[in-house]
């Protein structure tokens, strides 16, 4: 099985705003870099799409160590909140309707098909890429501003 290592990063301008997510995909010494603009988004909804995106660019079942700033991205996997939300028909202890639904179905769909490590990174410190990451998505804003 392929061993892949993946940094996202998800940004808003206003929360709700103008939204952009990058993600560097590392493969045998080998980068790719990807990135997204959406319009009228949440930096939440920037963080899982950054992950999706890059997971979607897997061509088969891979090993991933994916690295992220997000307490939400990480935790809805680290801490089961994913797991619990199914378990209970995509419903929050408080019975109210999970966020971002259809964005955690897809992860949970591409955490099924690869092995997964879901690794939580200090966000804009020293992690170059986890900076990177940040430039391609406040550069997707910048860019796609009018």
């Amino acid at each position: 099985m392929k061993k892949i290592s993946i940094y996202t990063d998800g940004a808003c301008s206003g929360n709700p705003g103008s939204g952009g997510w990058g993600s560097i995909l590392i493969y045998n010494g080998h980068e790719r870099e990807i990135s997204g603009f959406e319009e009228n988004t949440t930096n939440n909804k920037m963080e899982l799409t950054a992950a999706i995106e890059a997971l979607k660019c897997l061509k088969e079942p891979c090993s991933v160590e994916l690295y992220s700033d997000s307490a939400y991205l990480i935790n809805g996997f680290e801490q089961n909140w994913v797991r619990n939300w199914k378990y209970n028909g995509w419903k929050k202890p408080d019975k109210s309707e999970v966020k971002n639904i259809e964005l955690w179905k897809e992860l949970d769909r591409l955490n099924q098909v690869h092995e997964i490590r879901w690794i939580k990174v200090k966000g804009h410190s020293d992690n170059e890429y986890n900076n990177r990451c940040d430039k391609l998505a406040t550069g997707e804003i910048k860019k796609n501003s009018k």
